[in-house]
């Protein structure tokens, strides 16, 4: 049996407003294993590795390392116990190199000014050792989505640490990088390292991990082998029902054309063509699914057809009507409806109340007001049915958004946006950082959409499976452009995939002709 080197014991967290985010809660990990940490939003595992890497004091328990009992109170302490964490949202520093990157905090020294040289060989040595094959010279901004992990891993590595926590690795990486992260993780794990794998992809759980440990509403379910377990019962035991993998759905009902894209250009500040020449139709009664590795013109898409950004050239009609510089309130007047990438900056007010946020959208429409005043008691009416109608876990409707789990505000969002009688859904990774419950939820709206009442949806995401699983026709964007079209989602994989995106296959115009 190996060693074990990370006991958690009885952690409790409660934070000043009363929230129980952590009750109790017993936790280990033994030398050379990967261990998964699944659970809902709001389940706990975030704050409970805050706890272990010194940014959260517990009220109550204890952490032993290698049997020892280990007081760790900030982040310096965390990492001279040999305690790393890879965060989700990479915390690198664009202009400087990977090396400049990697040694932050140590930085080398000679006759009182950093030691360039020592930084390369220092990083150089670090990726020979496990195996990272990377540019220690490279600017971090020229690097690719999954070299950027690589950083943030090698980062870890070079201060010693032992135990690392990695939460949500692959959110954002194509299968082939996946691929390779997980080499260099098992060779890690090797080599005498103990991961802590948070992900809510269940299948990469099964695939990389030896041990799960669920966390639901702040308990610990228990830690299981997870040679006796598939995906359905990891996931039954984080929501506490059954929950749907895989979404059936009927062939699309093809109607006429709601979003017409045609010749889109769109240069930013710095000259680059971020959208070039890119030319689609969105019909009602489907889904369109957006596939490409972050950075790649997805998001810049999204801003030009919810007028939070503008365009150079090319024409954008939603519903007949050309969008060219009109606001975000005026294209939601078209039939728009907008699930944004940042939930908290852009999808809701955190200090209104869920009822406000709900309806922020509709107060200015007549069937809500009754002269100059709200008609209060509708609203509330129809606020207590999306709550329910939505699965929205909250105290009441009064309740700040901000008070929520990631998952809960999402599906704030998600109610306002598909109940505002819109038929154009543009939906740009809705179910980003959310649990398989909340997810499945959405997905399942998505479709149903599109089916019930031949909404027109384009789904921006990073999560292939999501793209395959919700979508009808399916575009790859890579560095600005169009480079593959599939008529048919459900016939691709997403290695093949992966291989559009990455840039190791294309399609002319010609083959693409009809699909667009």
């Amino acid at each position: 049996m190996a060693q074990e080197v990370l006991r958690m014991e009885g952690i409790t967290k409660i934070y000043d407003n009363g929230f129980v985010a952590n009750k109790n809660i017993t936790f280990w990990l033994h030398e050379g294993e990967i261990l998964a940490l699944v659970g809902e939003n709001g389940a706990g595992k975030t704050t409970l590795m805050k706890v272990l890497f010194g940014l959260e004091t517990p009220q109550e328990g204890k952490v032993l390392i290698n049997g020892e009992p280990a007081k760790i109170e900030n982040t310096l302490d965390a990492i001279s116990k040999g305690i790393g964490m890879v965060h989700q949202h990479f915390m690198l520093v664009p202009s400087l190199t990977v090396a400049e990157n990697v040694v932050l905090g140590i930085e080398p020294m000679k006759n009182g000014l950093f030691d360039f040289e020592k930084a390369v060989s220092m990083t150089q040595e670090v990726a020979d050792k496990y195996n990272f094959n990377i540019d220690p010279k490279m600017k971090v901004a020229d690097l690719s989505v999954g070299q950027m992990q690589k950083v943030e891993i090698m980062k870890v590595l070079i201060k010693g640490a032992k135990i690392i926590i990695m939460d949500e690795p692959t959110a954002v990486l194509t299968p082939q990088e996946t691929d390779e992260l997980f080499e260099q993780l098992i060779l890690l794990r090797d080599g005498g390292h103990s991961i802590i794998f948070i992900s809510h992809k269940l299948e990469e759980v099964k695939r990389i991990c030896s041990r799960v440990t669920v966390l639901r509403h702040g308990y610990c379910l228990g830690s299981y082998d997870l040679a006796d377990m598939n995906e359905e019962d990891i996931s039954r035991l984080m929501v506490g029902r059954d929950v749907v993998l895989k979404i059936e759905k009927d062939d699309p009902k093809i109607g006429k054309p709601v979003v017409h894209i045609q010749n889109l250009v769109k240069i930013n500040e710095s000259g680059k063509h971020v959208l070039d020449d890119i030319s689609f139709d969105i019909h009602e009664g489907e889904v369109v699914g957006i596939a490409g590795v972050e950075g790649n013109g997805q998001s810049d898409l999204s801003d030009v057809l919810s007028g939070m950004g503008s365009f150079t050239s090319g024409t954008v009609e939603v519903n007949g009507n050309n969008i060219k510089g009109k606001t975000v309130h005026e294209i939601r007047g078209m039939g728009m409806a907008y699930i944004p990438e940042d939930r908290m900056e852009y999808g809701c007010a955190g200090d209104m109340s869920i009822r406000d946020n709900i309806v922020a959208d509709r107060f200015f429409k007549k069937e809500y007001k009754s002269g100059p005043f709200m008609k209060r008691k509708y609203i509330d009416q129809i606020v207590d049915q999306y709550i329910k109608d939505f699965e929205i876990a909250c105290d009441d409707k009064s309740q700040p958004v901000r008070m929520l789990s990631g998952g809960n505000i999402q599906k704030v969002v998600v109610a306002r946006e598909f109940t505002s009688g819109s038929n154009f859904i543009l939906a740009n990774q809705p179910t980003r950082g959310i649990d398989v419950g909340a997810a499945e939820m959405i997905r399942k709206t998505i479709v149903r959409k599109s089916r019930e009442e031949g909404t027109a949806t384009l789904l921006i995401s990073a999560d292939l499976n999501e793209v395959l699983e919700c979508s009808d026709r399916l575009l790859v964007f890579r560095k600005g452009k169009v480079v593959a079209a599939f008529p048919k989602a459900n016939e691709v994989s997403e290695a093949e995939l992966g291989e559009y995106m990455l840039g190791l296959k294309t399609m002319t115009a010609e083959e693409m002709e009809g699909l667009l």
